[in-house]
């Protein structure tokens, strides 16, 4: 049975409610160890990417702007084949690492599937996705983490 979010901020598990703790948010630039071992997820989710030759990879810093995640990574893959190749390399380098997904989303179509490792969310999309979709507009005042191998793009 698929795991999702309920509007509890919970998460169901077959068909029990699993609460999860409000999250309070901080000023900007407070870190907390949490957010560092997210950060450390979000890094393992962008390393699987650069090993995989997913394009685009940002890991996006909403500490202390949203209550359901710190980071959000966003790819983008070639194809359908190469999108779903990306979300397998993802999950399978984070469970060798001790993390594990609550839910995987869109991974038949593969079009747009999303990775939800609780308090880091990876999305990974095909480019005409990722154009419609624009996570990267929503967020272009949220700072970047950045990702060791890739440079920074100059503005």
């Amino acid at each position: 049975m698929s795991t999702r979010r309920s509007r509890h901020k919970g998460r169901l598990r077959g068909h029990r409610v699993i609460p999860r703790p409000p999250r309070k948010a901080k000023p900007d630039g407070a870190r907390t160890i949490a957010s560092e071992a997210s950060a450390r997820v979000a890094l393992f989710a962008a390393q699987a990417g650069l090993e995989k030759k997913a394009s685009a990879i940002e890991i996006i810093d909403v500490v202390g702007k949203v209550d359901y995640a710190d980071y959000l990574v966003l790819m983008t893959g070639s194809s359908d084949r190469h999108v779903a190749a990306l979300a397998d390399a993802v999950d399978e380098l984070l469970t060798k690492n001790g993390v594990r997904s609550i839910s995987i989303e869109g991974r038949p179509a593969a079009s747009w599937v999303l990775i939800d490792f609780v308090d880091v969310v990876v999305h990974i999309f095909q480019h005409e996705a990722r154009t419609i979709y624009d996570l990267d507009g929503l967020w272009m005042d949220a700072s970047r983490l950045p990702i060791p191998g890739i440079l920074p793009e100059k503005s």
